[in-house]
């Protein structure tokens, strides 16, 4: 209510979010423009002023578009203060990259740290401390708030314009007027992929855009080129800045990657409408300092490059400074009805009596192993690589990965070995040592193993899976079929081969059983106030209560 500007993207408010739609509809008299972005004429659209409807699965193109509006006429031809201060103080925009060599080209690397120059004076976590230019003392500096500030030192973990010593400071957003010459910059490009489904936009796939630059001189005694993040985002977008090149736009009706002319062919939106409501949205938002929002529905989410469709949004958010903002920011239909199950049942199932913070596993991975939906895979690791990756470095499969990040200890996973842990702790209290050094040990020896590397032995099989008002056989779950076969060994209706029926390639580090486990599960239980589908399959059933039938929380 708040707001003075709502796109409802992929969000079908009065049938998805029907308790909303009251305020949905009661911002208009305050003069609250709505705009709907779905490909049917859904019920949200006829609610709003404006109705842009993309060819399904095109979000990320047509944000793209709007973002390179947005940067074009509200950063580089006529900057918005507001933007400008936002942009330096509340996002990672100042923040300074090293470009790297890779093939002979000049590619975005990972971010310059205070441990690249021999740490600035910082000996607590010099290399988890990003680093920009700080216009106040003309020399680079550690802001405050990066992660390295997260442990071990008190009041600096906040994004306060000070940095590490305490003084203040101005980031420089962009090396435009001062730099140390212009460096030709290769971006990878995915849109000329040919689709049965959607239209591809020809490019190659290597696109070189120009980009200020400064030299420095590292602790290892190397020199190295670095871009502030704004920099290499415009040039990502294909805004011209004058500084050259064959790849960036002069007018939004140049056919070059990022503009509204490029989207046009690819999501079917008119480039008039979006400059239109691009130009409105952060028109908006200067105005009133960032109450322009963004509703995103389930609509968005539910694509495998659902990553690049949200990316595109949070990139509009962020350059009109409207995430945090009273009436403005990110909207995220999609999940809440989690949170309170969640809270319920945390200190019960992960026992944090017992021991906390609980290390949580992500759903994706779990229910991918769990339902054996990567015996399936047809997608290889080629097919999503950059071209300026280094393909070497990517052999094997999607599940490969899943368990390299679990053994290297960045993914949590559950089960996490293939044996009980409360059996591992006796065995090494059995052998004299400390659980940590007995588990180590183990698994150099063989003797123990992650449970992910062989996810189809029975003793990493999941037994009990207790529900709470998810139907994960029904709307909540990616791949229902795949679920009833491994997971309830029931009928179901998988139709694909697996990769060993198919002779295809198989996992490099995951056990491969030529036949495939049916009915994984012993007990599934589901608490929900319906009968849904997955309460239909299940062994017990506890009605739970519905608003109406309580009178209080």
């Amino acid at each position: 209510y708040n707001s003075r500007y709502i796109i409802a993207w992929g969000s079908n408010v009065p049938q998805t979010r029907t308790p909303d739609a009251h305020f949905f509809t009661e911002a208009r008299y305050n003069g609250t423009k709505t705009v709907a972005v779905t490909p049917d004429y859904s019920e949200v659209a006829k609610l709003t002023d404006h109705w842009l409807h993309p060819k399904q699965g095109t979000d990320a193109a047509l944000a793209f578009a709007m973002g390179h509006v947005i940067l074009k006429e509200f950063h580089v031809d006529n900057p918005a203060p507001y933007f400008v201060d936002y942009c330096r103080q509340y996002t990672d925009m100042p923040m300074l990259v090293l470009l790297e060599k890779r093939d002979g080209r000049l590619v975005p690397g990972r971010f310059l740290r205070a441990s690249d120059l021999g740490g600035l004076g910082e000996t607590n976590n010099p290399e988890w401390k990003t680093l920009a230019w700080d216009d106040t003392s003309g020399s680079i500096t550690v802001p405050n708030g990066s992660i390295g500030f997260r442990w071990g030192e008190k009041g600096k973990w906040n994004i306060e314009e000070k940095n590490s010593a305490g003084a203040d400071t101005r980031l420089r957003l962009s090396f435009k007027d001062a730099n140390d010459g212009i460096a030709a910059v290769s971006y990878p490009y995915f849109g000329g992929i040919e689709h049965a489904k959607w239209t591809a936009s020809k490019f190659d796939d290597v696109l070189e855009r120009h980009v200020p630059v400064r030299m420095l001189s590292l602790a290892d005694g190397s020199s190295a080129k670095v871009a502030t993040v704004y920099d290499l985002m415009l040039a990502q977008y294909g805004v011209d800045r004058g500084f050259g090149g064959a790849n960036v736009a002069r007018s939004f009706d140049d056919n070059v990657p990022g503009t509204p002319a490029w989207q046009e062919a690819i999501t079917g939106v008119p480039r008039l409408d979006v400059i239109e409501i691009a130009r409105e949205f952060a028109s908006t938002a200067a105005k009133t300092h960032g109450r322009s929002m963004i509703i995103v529905g389930a609509a968005m989410n539910h694509w495998f490059h659902n990553d690049m469709n949200y990316r595109g949004l949070i990139n509009m958010l962020a350059m009109c400074g409207c995430v945090g903002q009273t009436g403005g920011g990110w909207a995220h239909y999609v999940g809440q009805e989690k949170l309170r199950p969640q809270t319920g049942w945390l200190p019960v199932a992960f026992g944090l009596d017992w021991s906390k913070p609980p290390r949580q596993m992500n759903g994706t991975s779990f229910f991918y192993f769990m339902s054996d939906q990567w015996r399936y895979e047809k997608l290889e690791m080629k097919e999503l690589l950059s071209p300026l990756a280094d393909a070497s470095k990517y052999t094997g499969s999607q599940a490969d990965f899943n368990l390299q990040a679990i053994r290297m200890g960045w993914l949590p996973s559950a089960p996490q070995l293939n044996r009980n842990p409360l059996q591992v702790v006796k065995d090494a209290e059995a052998a004299g040592q400390a659980p940590a050094d007995y588990v180590v040990s183990q698994l150099k020896s063989g003797k123990l193993d992650f449970a992910y590397a062989d996810p189809d032995a029975p003793e990493n099989f999941p037994r009990n899976l207790f529900i709470w008002r998810s139907n994960l056989l029904g709307s909540s779950g990616k791949g229902h079929e795949y679920m009833l076969r491994h997971l309830l060994g029931t009928r179901h209706g998988v139709q694909g081969k697996d990769l060993g029926e198919r002779g295809a390639i198989k996992p490099e580090e995951i056990k491969w059983h030529d036949q495939a486990p049916e009915g994984k599960l012993d007990l599934l239980v589901t608490l929900d106030f319906r009968m849904c589908t997955t309460a239909l399959y299940s062994d017990i059933v506890l009605p739970t209560a519905t608003w109406y039938e309580k009178d209080d929380l």
